[in-house]
């Protein structure tokens, strides 16, 4: 199956937050007491998803194979602490379902938002990835992000030591 990529639009809030629920519960479910996990989860409905889909600072791409929603990446303002935020766009999430990891989507996706982040007149993407999550920095790295910082990330009542990183454009 050859992934099918497409804009985001009304409509999809569903789909996104159970490819979201489902892949951050697996990678990092462990890490959390119940109550924190719940209370984190609870905050992607599809309804925070869809209202994220109708503002235009917002943009979602999505990575679809046999219909079913394979991969997404989120981009939009920044809300990372950093000393320079003029002229930087966030990298929010990007997720791939586990069963189609492997096949090139994540880099797909990514070179998705480095093209809207330029095409919309960005000079910085920034991003915010957990220290542990080696898999996810590996693949930062290799695209030319840098380490600019760290923040605590909460997960319910938890503070997550994550790192922020920058790519020039």
């Amino acid at each position: 199956m050859t992934p099918v990529y497409r804009d985001g639009r009304p409509g999809d809030g569903s789909s996104l937050s159970d490819l979201f629920c489902a892949s951050f519960a697996a990678t990092f479910g462990h890490l959390y007491a119940d109550a924190d996990i719940a209370d984190f989860l609870c905050d992607k409905q599809p309804e925070h998803f869809e209202q994220q889909l109708a503002d235009p600072g917002f943009a979602f791409r999505l990575a679809e194979m046999d219909g079913t929603l394979a991969g997404f990446v989120k981009c939009g303002p920044n809300e990372l602490p950093l000393d320079e935020p003029e002229g930087a766009w966030e990298l929010h999430q990007l997720y791939v379902a586990e069963a189609a990891k492997g096949q090139g989507i994540a880099d797909e996706l990514m070179k998705w938002a480095l093209a809207e982040a330029r095409r919309r007149g960005f000079t910085d993407l920034v991003l915010s990835v957990f220290v542990d999550n080696h898999r996810a920095r590996r693949f930062y790295d290799k695209r030319g992000f840098v380490e600019i910082g760290r923040w605590d990330f909460m997960v319910g009542s938890h503070a997550d030591d994550d790192r922020i990183m920058r790519l020039r454009l």
